[in-house]
């Protein structure tokens, strides 16, 4: 008698980890500017500014400290800082970019997370029926019973503390280190980069900060959230930029210039004398 025909089955998509930070690389301000101005408050950058020349917080970490130490902003309670996520604008088609990478790409499939020093009840507000809260690990406060105000941190996503995150998500979800996408824009996302960078992970830089876009593996500047699937079409499925048209035109999106640029920074100073040659060429 022969044997039934046994059903070829389909491979299994390749999991991986998409995780990204907040403040203006999917908005286009900062959490804390945003919360300053609702407050009436001024000199917030200064305030930054000064924290990050003494080194005394995280690089990222400076709204978080300011809410419990500066006076200023001792009056800030939760309610304030879900009022200053539902006045912070959004790039273009996060909702679209979050359902592609859910949705899943030629056999890949993206665990869409983001991972931000900015409060968590801010990137909640702001990501309201965009991204699930659970997918969001923002600064996490400890608040008073009785009055509001903020205790204590439990826990500020900011420089190392992004990459604690991140490995903590990569364990839950079983991940390996060479399926991790980190998408950032400043400084404060440099040791996650690194980290990324060290296990062969993939990173890119959304703005041309010039601490970040050397580290990344690569950089796209645009204001539509469905750019940082580019360089993920290209470099992690392979596919050509007329694939990449006709996939993203039919989900309704239309790239209109796509310029690829090379640049080299330098600073250039004049010599001195004892340094300035004769005029003459030097031959080898």
């Amino acid at each position: 008698m022969a044997k039934p025909l046994e059903l070829e089955q389909a491979p299994k998509a390749r999991e991986y980890l998409f995780a990204s930070d907040f403040d203006q690389t999917l908005s286009f301000n900062d959490s804390g500017i945003i919360l300053s101005e609702l407050l009436g408050l001024q000199g917030f950058q200064e305030k930054v500014s000064g924290l990050s020349r003494i080194n005394l917080v995280q690089q990222g970490g400076e709204l978080a400290y300011l809410l419990l130490h500066d006076p200023q902003y001792r009056c800030v309670r939760r309610e304030h800082l879900t009022q200053a996520g539902k006045r912070i604008r959004l790039k273009k088609n996060i909702g679209l970019l979050s359902e592609i990478l859910d949705q899943g790409i030629d056999g890949h499939r993206f665990h869409f997370y983001v991972i931000s020093a900015a409060p968590e009840e801010v990137i909640q507000a702001a990501l309201d029926n965009i991204v699930p809260p659970d997918h969001i690990f923002g600064t996490r406060f400890r608040y008073d019973e009785h009055s509001g105000e903020i205790q204590s941190i439990i826990r500020v996503s900011a420089g190392y503390g992004k990459v604690a995150v991140l490995d903590e998500l990569q364990s839950k979800l079983q991940i390996s280190h060479d399926r991790v996408v980190y998408v950032g824009d400043g400084s404060s996302d440099v040791h996650v980069m690194l980290h990324v960078n060290r296990r062969d992970g993939f990173t890119i830089a959304v703005s041309e900060n010039a601490l970040i876009a050397p580290i990344a593996r690569r950089a796209i500047l645009s204001d539509d959230t469905v750019s940082v699937l580019i360089p993920i079409l290209e470099e992690i499925v392979g596919w050509d930029p007329s694939h990449i048209r006709k996939f993203l035109e039919f989900r309704g999106v239309i790239i209109q210039e796509w310029d690829k640029v090379r640049t080299d920074r330098l600073t250039i100073r004049q010599g001195t004398e004892e340094t300035a040659g004769n005029g003459e060429v030097p031959v080898a």
